[in-house]
């Protein structure tokens, strides 16, 4: 494996060093392979993995990257977290050194195990998550992996590897993914996201695509019937087709009339034995079930490990009633299309808390859903004007600095029985290091009260 990779006067260029570029530097000088390891940023942490890095012999600097150096690499591995116009990668590029993501390193030393990659705008992660707990839950042998946090390379540095993946990957990852083929490939939905980073919603839409470079008639797709734009990109892909749906009948759907979430023509579980929040997780849920059917898990499996999932931290994860009001952490809503969905789950009158670093796409298209349970918009962060501007026609709108600003003033706003809802539809770096950060000050400040 990577044969053409060693040998002297070779090297690997790591670009990036957050946990995904450490464990790909760590797994490259497992196989025996030089590498040069680079990020931009500097701080106590990439300090600490510099030296972590720096004693299994890997070349690291931080604070600057080697364009020379990268430029001379026999190929590059990026972190996810790295911009696609960022000068280490451009000057990969430039010189005709390959580009793979962190995770196709990882999953081509891990191919005993069996993979089921997921992707899509919004739940992504929470239909990773929960497809790895429907396997283990039936005694298979799984592991969540990918963007949603744990890294494939890290993975593969273990002893025993997993006898299946579920894969949770962007579309920064599967734009250099050249030899990505899953067991099964799961496309949860598309909207507009990341129009700070693509050129065009169609760029954004084309890397999505790429989860499908490899199909063959062999393969299998399961996908969202309820999503025209999801319908469109999967029409005429080679391979089997499995689709689910919270409308209509399908391989997988939600039987409203019934209240019940259906799975190979067969009712498995009562909707109220799901403690999620909303359509949209009805959804994710069906996408697991349908996913781990490719492990031959039993229908009786697949419904004791629905009733035991519980929400994932930072979306819409309820936090606790205060005062008779519900705070209800949905951090990750860092787009407008994961804050539409929020506010369809939500069955009160709410506060939202809407802001952090501008992605690209107006508010405005917020507004017809504020009309109905909103009763006011708390604006914050680096977005909190364009957030005035687009809504303040439609719904109260009041302005806060500090999260304890944030926090205090949505607490004044709301009344017995409502909810306040963090769903930002925003980034989180101008204020936090990442919406993990934004979601747990958030928890923190109302367990405390």
């Amino acid at each position: 494996m990577f044969s053409e990779w060693r040998g002297a006067g070779r090297e690997v260029a790591v670009i990036g060093l957050g946990k995904s570029g450490g464990a790909a530097a760590r797994l490259l000088r497992h196989h025996g392979i030089a590498v040069y390891a680079s990020d931009g940023g500097s701080g106590p942490t990439l300090d600490g993995q510099a030296a972590i890095l720096r004693a299994a012999e890997v070349a690291v600097e931080v604070g600057r990257h080697d364009l020379d150096r990268i430029g001379r690499a026999v190929a590059a591995i990026v972190s996810p977290g790295v911009p696609p116009d960022a000068a280490a990668l451009q000057a990969a590029s430039a010189a005709g050194v390959p580009v793979l993501a962190e995770a196709e390193l990882g999953l081509r030393c891990l191919t005993s195990s069996r993979t089921l990659a997921i992707t899509g705008t919004n739940g992504k992660t929470t239909t990773t998550a929960l497809t790895a707990h429907l396997l283990v839950t039936a005694g298979l042998r799984a592991v969540a992996a990918g963007n949603i946090g744990r890294p494939l390379s890290a993975v593969a540095l273990e002893a025993e590897p997993p006898e299946w993946l579920a894969v949770e990957l962007s579309s920064f990852q599967l734009h250099d993914m050249p030899s990505l083929a899953p067991t099964a490939g799961v496309l949860t939905n598309l909207a507009p996201d990341h129009l700070d980073r693509y050129p065009s919603l169609q760029d954004y839409y084309a890397d999505k695509a790429l989860l499908f470079r490899n199909a063959t008639p062999g393969s299998t797709w399961i996908t969202n019937a309820d999503d025209p734009e999801v319908q469109r990109m999967a029409r005429g892909v080679p391979g089997a087709h499995q689709r689910f749906s919270v409308r209509r009948s399908a391989e997988a759907w939600y039987d409203r009339e019934a209240g019940q979430l259906m799975l190979a023509g067969v009712a498995i579980l009562p909707r109220r034995e799901l403690l999620l929040l909303g359509d949209h997780n009805v959804a994710n849920a069906l996408a697991a079930s349908l996913a781990v059917r490719m492990a031959d898990v039993r229908l009786e499996a697949v419904a004791e490990g629905l009733r035991s999932f519980r929400a994932l931290p930072h979306r819409l994860e309820p936090v606790r009633e205060v005062d008779g009001v519900l705070w209800i952490n949905d951090s990750k809503a860092t787009n407008i299309a994961s804050t539409e969905v929020a506010l369809n789950a939500l069955d009160r009158r709410y506060v939202l808390l809407l802001g952090g670093r501008h992605k690209g796409e107006s508010y405005q298209r917020l507004a017809p859903l504020l009309a109905a349970r909103c009763r006011a918009v708390v604006a914050y962060g680096e977005a909190a004007p364009l957030v005035e501007g687009d809504l303040g026609g439609s719904v109260k709108v009041v302005r806060a600095g500090t999260l304890d600003e944030v926090l205090a003033t949505a607490r004044a706003l709301a009344e017995p029985g409502d909810a306040v809802l963090l769903s930002p539809a925003c980034s989180s770096y101008d204020m936090f290091r990442n919406y993990e950060e934004r979601g747990a000050e958030f928890r923190a400040a109302v367990e405390s009260w």
